[in-house]
């Protein structure tokens, strides 16, 4: 990486502000459901304050409170689970900016301290400048180790760069080595499997892996598109009408180019999403019906393939993997990736990494995203905001 890296910084002595990821699920009674993003800091936290820091102030945005404050949204819980993984005194602030703040932080015999989520402040996300200025002048270096949000500008990934000396965490570093070398140099076979709902979300992904990747494996509610394109019958199954077009460009552009696309063949059908009674296998599927999984004869051919590979991306489930009936594929293709050997597989953010922790393999992986639309993005071949404006090696 040709940026700054924490381990670069001088420490010692210095107050040193973290954009952190803590943006964590929470259940009703504001409890952290799965702290992995809280766990994928450790490392760069626990370094700075071996480092003998001063103070370590973390900030993080939570949910969508669009510039107003929200109770449910306050980082408070994410406050008490640092105290109790990293063993040190955490004072929780009630905002992020202001003369309070300062006062606090100059006043607090704590070195860890959590400022209130930034998107209390519609400053944020505008990447207001004085907003920025004012959270840079709170420390005297800035460490980004949220690949989350690096892929926007805001004030406390982008703005805040023009203020302070910066430096990527462990953390981010990890994820662009790993993604990285996916997008530009990987071992081979690179086989890729796709999924999720839409092909819009993905048109870009699939362009940009077609001059990387050998095979590129197609399920999920985006693979019906694709079957409507070589004119198959996806009877009342997800379909984008829209971009039938272009999905048959892709598979004439994967054609000439080489690239192995491979399709469901056989299918996981209900006549009705609730109706779970109603489940069966096909291989044409009719009006009426709705593809939901991929069959067996797929999980074998998609098996196959993956076989080979040197590396796997995987970007998206291949079915409706949260509701057990219509998981199969999802979990056969995940426990399979498990089974590999010297085979470097990264699972793309979001719901492909909830699909390997609900099957428990997520330990298995070689590298799971913290980052959904940021590994899109970096997998897209686009140069991340966040990542740009750190201080060059």
């Amino acid at each position: 990486m040709a940026k700054l890296n924490v381990k670069d910084l001088e420490l010692k002595g210095k107050k040193v502000i973290i954009r952190c990821d803590f943006n964590v699920p929470l259940d009703d009674d504001l409890n952290i459901t799965d702290d992995m993003r809280i766990q994928g800091a450790l490392p760069t936290l626990k370094y700075v304050l071996a480092q003998g820091a001063a103070k370590m102030i973390l900030m993080s945005h939570f949910g969508r409170p669009e510039g107003k404050v929200v109770e449910n949204m306050r980082l408070t819980p994410v406050a008490k689970r640092l105290k109790e993984l990293l063993g040190e005194d955490v004072l929780m602030l009630k905002d992020c900016i202001g003369d309070d703040v300062k006062a606090a932080i100059a006043k607090s015999s704590a070195r860890v301290i959590v400022l209130e989520n930034l998107r209390f402040h519609k400053e944020e996300t505008k990447n207001d400048p004085a907003f920025a200025k004012q959270l840079a002048s709170l420390a005297d270096v800035y460490v980004n180790d949220a690949f989350g949000t690096a892929h926007r500008a805001h004030a406390s990934t982008e703005g805040i760069t023009k203020y302070l000396k910066s430096a990527a965490g462990f953390l981010l570093e990890k994820e662009v080595s790993y993604l990285g070398k996916a997008v530009e140099n990987p071992d081979k076979p690179f086989v890729v499997i796709l999924g999720g709902a839409k092909v819009s979300d993905k048109i870009l992904l699939i362009e940009n892996l077609l001059k990387k990747a050998d095979s590129i494996l197609i399920g999920g509610g985006m693979a019906y598109t694709f079957l409507k394109a070589q004119g198959k019958n996806v009877g009342n199954s997800l379909l984008e009408a829209d971009k039938i077009g272009i999905a048959k460009d892709l598979l004439a552009k994967a054609k000439k180019v080489g690239v192995n696309i491979v399709l469901s063949s056989d299918f996981m059908v209900v006549d009705n999403f609730d109706n779970k009674d109603s489940l069966k296998l096909v291989t044409d599927i009719e009006d009426g019906w709705e593809g939901l999984d991929i069959g067996p004869a797929t999980i074998a051919k998609f098996k196959a393939v993956l076989a080979r590979a040197k590396t796997v991306v995987w970007n998206g489930p291949v079915g409706v993997f949260e509701i057990d009936e219509y998981a199969k594929g999802t979990k056969e293709i995940a426990e399979y990736l498990a089974t590999l050997k010297g085979v470097t597989t990264i699972v793309g953010g979001g719901d492909s990494a909830a699909a390997v922790s609900k099957f428990g393999v997520d330990d298995k992986m070689t590298h799971i995203s913290t980052g959904g639309g940021a590994s899109l993005e970096y997998l897209e071949g686009k140069v991340l905001p966040g990542i740009a404006a750190l201080t060059d090696k």
